[in-house]
């Protein structure tokens, strides 16, 4: 497999390279040492929600494994890893008391990997809101943006000193959409007037925290993470270009427009009707409070049509075990698109990846199709940059196989295989490919210098 320096020479020595997780996805330990009841864990109770009837309890075991999952990421070579702190572990009933052994949790995995040199991004809410804080409205309820302030400062205060980077949501759309107005995800509602104000309460609150947190004498880079992708229409026809333009500001703009001028698109506004989020007064600003990273998630592209909905089995192009297309380009579309339609901070991909059927064969998984994946788009990343994004990061989604919501452990996005019933992590033929690209991008190293 041979080394991609080109590829790598096309990145600047202090350009971010991590992988990434999430709390639910891979920690386990769902009722142990003061835990508090997630969402998640109330919603992988529910029939039929979890496609295999799984849930979270035990996962990678990562709470029990820390040290030696440390040792793993270390082992990669990347310079940063972004996680999410579980808030019901930290405070199990997302108000009022906290839970030490849930913090002291935190505190270790910092500080591990401040001892390996990693970076350290947090995430403050990837999806698994306390329950108790459910059970009061959850994001239907502007208290919930208040409590959302007074976890993320004393996680600040915690740990802030060691962290480089807090996102404060990850993709609002998914906690909106599809746990809101689809009902897939948790908690499972299905209302779209409730998921557009639940929309609107979680970029409040993202206002309201970065700003908090800069009054509070926060150090980290702050920021919050957008699952996008560029609106492609599927033929030339005015009415599929119409669609698109339609869908990219329903999608993408509702999220984006506030946060970079301070309004949602007008034309969405105008046709939402009763459905509308009710607004108060300062919430705009709230939002566009200004932020030192946007973090993009991308997987794929959408395309839209203004008749039957697209078949992407009929592009031509491979198709992950999610049904996604690959399509690399997309990222760079997307990326100028951003570009041109705001002044962007600094740009971190935060989530890029695809679930492929790479089983375990003989000690080893020969996932090519995944070892393409990620470099079509990491050249997809150099293409805008070259472009004048100003691209920051990139970070792997997922450091291991996990708990995938919805579809349970059917679906496969690590770099390094998990074997549930062991336990045993693998690393897969693209983190080897992700480690000598990463070997690659820091040059040669002097003589006698560590791997």
């Amino acid at each position: 497999m041979p080394l991609p320096e080109t590829l790598a020479h096309r990145f600047p020595a202090d350009f971010i390279w991590g992988v990434a997780t999430s709390s639910f996805q891979i920690e386990g330990a769902a009722r142990e040492d003061g835990k508090g009841e997630s969402i998640w864990d109330r919603f992988c109770q529910a029939p039929d929600a979890i496609l295999d009837a799984s849930n979270g309890d035990v996962a990678c075991d990562h709470y029990h494994r820390l040290d030696s999952d440390l040792d793993l990421i270390a082992s990669l070579g990347v310079t940063a890893y972004r996680f999410s702190v579980s808030w019901p572990r930290v405070q199990p009933k997302g108000a009022g008391t906290w839970n030490a052994k849930g913090l002291d949790f935190y505190e270790r995995l910092v500080d591990g990997l401040a001892r390996r040199g990693i970076q350290a991004h947090l995430t403050l809410n990837h999806w698994d809101l306390p329950q108790a804080l459910q059970d009061r409205g959850g994001w239907t309820e502007r208290d919930t943006m208040s409590r959302f302030v007074d976890y993320a400062l004393a996680m600040n205060r915690r740990l802030g000193d060691r962290v480089a980077a807090i996102t404060t949501h990850n993709e609002p759309w998914v906690i909106a959409v599809l746990g809101h107005e689809q009902g897939n995800f948790a908690p499972g509602l299905k209302s779209r007037k409730t998921a557009l104000q639940v929309a609107h309460h979680l970029l409040v609150s993202h206002g309201m925290a970065v700003q908090a947190l800069r009054a509070d004498g926060c150090r980290s880079q702050l920021g919050i993470v957008l699952n996008l992708s560029p609106m492609v229409p599927a033929t030339d026809s005015p009415q599929d270009h119409a669609a698109a333009l339609k869908a990219d500001a329903a999608g993408r703009r509702w999220y984006t427009d506030p946060l970079f001028l301070g309004a949602y698109p007008q034309e969405v506004m105008a046709e939402l009707g009763a459905d509308a989020p009710v607004i108060h007064p300062g919430d705009m600003a709230h939002i566009a409070a200004p932020i030192d990273y946007l973090g993009v998630n991308y997987y794929t592209r959408q395309v839209i049509s203004a008749g039957e909905p697209f078949d992407n089995k009929t592009s031509g192009l491979p198709l992950t075990e999610m049904g996604w297309e690959v399509y690399a380009r997309g990222l760079t579309d997307l990326l100028l698109l951003l570009h041109r339609d705001y002044q962007l901070p600094d740009v971190l991909i935060t989530e890029n990846g695809g679930a492929f059927k790479d089983p375990l064969s003989d000690g080893r998984v020969q996932d090519a199709d995944r070892v393409d994946y990620l470099r079509t788009h990491i050249a997809a990343v150099a293409d805008a940059r070259d472009q004048g994004v100003p691209m920051r990061g990139y970070m792997v989604w997922s450091l291991m196989d996990n708990f995938e919501w919805s579809s349970g452990y059917t679906k496969r996005f690590g770099i390094v295989h998990v074997d549930y019933a062991t336990q045993t992590r693998t690393l897969k033929d693209s983190a080897l490919w992700y480690r000598d690209f990463l070997r690659a991008c820091r040059g040669p190293q002097p003589v006698g210098a560590g791997a």
